[in-house]
């Protein structure tokens, strides 16, 4: 009965969304994925059963890739556009997640589920295990700000996990807290994107010292580049903001600041190189590439409150120094898996990059064994 409750009240949602879809479609990132998972445009189900891997987005489509490779003919669905065309890298048969009601009609008999971190949508487990599959959440993990949140709706959650038959969580404390929230049988495996093959696909031009201030949000850019510009720090400051539809604002800003401050300043989708003093990535998929030509790295997503920081694990990999502000709560335990992140308030980004920068080291490593023996048993 609960299953048909919550499918009429997510249909009833399904309905409002309708009239404003057409405008949220103006925005590169929901062109395909929005008429994809609301009107299975273009998106029809998987032809053949086997592993159904779930993702939301590009970190998380990169990090399955050991998945992906060890199980060729696994069908993924996704979320995002940058994750759709991640996942298309590795992965042979990809689609969008249709929106929960229409999984009624879209979702057909798997050997397995398989989820990556967050992903707890009721009505894909309900009904992939109702259909055949063993069910399970990987990479799981509980934040210390996502916690109080869940526990508000733990009857729902319980609902959720009384659908999973296996989680693989991140730590100990992750285990515990998913425990609490209903999940059972929790087997801890450490962090799966640590298992990321990090390898550059081009190398960049450069004239110095490479700062790079990676997957920035508002006003993050005006932060770092005030700090670096009072830092007198030479070489190049190469900026890569988070969200692609933030290039031109972020443009403007740079165009400001390097004409009062008598700066060069470029786009790399101008000029492919980073030679300038200030350089606007705005072409996706460069990070790692960027990342491969820097010699610090500032972490976005930390100096506000809100964001919860992002991934360091890729510029670890390359041992780059590595600085952050303070508010990374939900990356704690990748942080913790990486040696030498230096993390300062936003006040303090001037004097810290006045220091020398210090390399990075990942001590930490995650263990992929139990999960890939589980579903070889399930294929």
């Amino acid at each position: 009965m609960f299953a048909f409750g919550y499918t009429f009240v997510a249909a009833l949602l399904y309905l409002m969304a309708l009239p404003l879809l057409p405008f949220l479609m103006i925005k590169r990132k929901y062109r395909y994925s929005i008429p994809a998972r609301f009107l299975l445009y273009k998106n029809p189900p998987f032809e053949k059963s086997s592993i159904h891997f779930h993702v939301c987005s590009f970190g998380e489509a990169r990090a399955m890739r050991p998945f992906f490779e060890r199980f060729a003919q696994a069908n993924v669905s996704v979320i995002t556009q940058t994750g759709f065309e991640e996942a298309n890298r590795y992965a042979k048969v990809v689609r969008f997640l249709p929106f929960e009601p229409l999984l009624w009609w879209w979702l057909r008999p798997q050997k397995a589920l398989v989820v990556f971190e967050a992903e707890l949508w009721y009505l894909l487990f309900f009904l992939s295990k109702k259909r055949g599959a063993k069910t399970f959440l990987i990479n799981a993990r509980m934040s210390d700000r996502s916690f109080p949140r869940y526990k508000k709706f733990a009857w729902l959650y319980r609902k959720i996990f009384a659908n999973i038959d296996k989680v693989y969580a991140q730590s100990q404390i992750d285990k515990d807290r998913l425990m609490e929230l209903g999940a059972k049988d929790v087997e801890v495996v450490g962090n799966l994107k640590l298992l990321q093959k990090i390898q550059p696909t081009k190398r960049y031009e450069k004239s110095g010292f490479v700062t790079v201030a990676a997957s920035t949000h508002d006003p993050e850019e005006e932060i770092i580049a005030t700090a670096w510009i009072e830092s007198g720090k030479k070489g190049s400051l190469v900026v890569v903001p988070r969200h692609p539809e933030r290039f031109d604002e972020v443009d403007e800003l740079f165009r400001h600041i390097a004409q009062r401050e008598g700066l060069s300043y470029h786009r790399l989708s101008d000029r492919t190189d980073l030679k300038s003093d200030i350089v606007l990535v705005d072409r996706l998929g460069e990070l790692v590439n960027i990342y491969a030509a820097s010699d610090l790295v500032i972490l976005g997503g930390s100096f506000i409150d809100g964001i919860g920081g992002h991934n360091p694990i890729e510029p670890a990999s390359f041992g780059k120094p590595i600085i952050s502000g303070p508010f990374y709560f939900n990356q704690k335990e990748s942080y913790a898996s990486i040696e030498g992140i230096e993390v300062v308030q936003p006040s303090r980004l001037t004097e810290a990059l006045k220091s020398e920068p210090k390399p990075t080291k990942i001590i930490k490593r995650a263990n992929i064994t139990p999960i890939l023996q589980e579903l070889e048993n399930v294929v």
